[in-house]
């Protein structure tokens, strides 16, 4: 008669974060293409067998890690479309944050060689983090800050983009001055905001 073999229980809780931050530490580290569920077992101290008790890919593993540091994904609502922008990308887990950006370099790799990563890495990272932002944009417009004209699904992804484009082909990671001057001289003037045609009708006033 075969013995009865008993499971292994689940990793769970601290023990799962712990192997969690360190996929992320390797990730950041070496990149996508180089993280082994060994390295990353080196880096947790805990066996191989115990990773693939809980994940049965790296690529589960990678995803798993990201979204485990993203942060709260509830858009800001501070009255102004200004202090919302800045609190969504600057701090922990936003554009400033180097390591955030780090391993935003690194899942791009995945994001383009893996299909499966990419559906899911896109759904369930990105596709919160652009609705809260478009929710921003939304309060925003209902607050009269935004032209009624304004295409928002053009304006919203913007500052990001540039941002992204600064990082990763310019070579200049961001600083929260440069998010405010972005946001300043690019986004507000395109969002036609109240507040800067206020500003400039008191100009002309003068």
């Amino acid at each position: 008669m075969t013995p009865e073999i008993q499971a292994r229980p689940r990793v769970e809780g601290e023990r799962e974060q712990e192997i969690l931050r360190a996929t992320l530490d390797v990730l950041a580290e070496v990149g996508y293409d180089r993280l082994t569920m060994d390295a990353v077992a080196a880096a947790a101290k805990a066996s191989k067998a115990t990773l693939y008790r809980r994940w049965s890919s790296k690529s589960a593993l990678v995803i798993d890690a990201v979204l485990a540091q993203k942060g709260p994904t509830a858009a800001p609502d501070t009255g102004s479309l200004r202090e919302d922008l800045l609190q969504m990308h600057c701090g922990a887990g936003g554009v400033t944050d180097q390591r955030a950006m780090n391993v935003l370099a690194s899942v791009i790799t995945a994001v383009n060689i893996d299909p499966e990563f990419a559906t899911a890495f896109r759904r369930d990272f990105i596709g919160p983090k652009v609705a809260a932002g478009r929710a921003v944009f939304e309060r925003a417009r209902d607050r009269g800050e935004i032209g009624p004209d304004v295409d928002l699904d053009l304006v919203a992804p913007a500052l990001a983009g540039m941002v992204l484009h600064r990082t990763h082909l310019l070579g200049e990671p961001p600083s929260t001055a440069v998010i405010a001057a972005l946001i300043d001289q690019v986004i507000l003037p395109a969002c036609h905001a109240t507040h800067t045609s206020k500003k400039h009708q008191d100009k002309d006033d003068a």
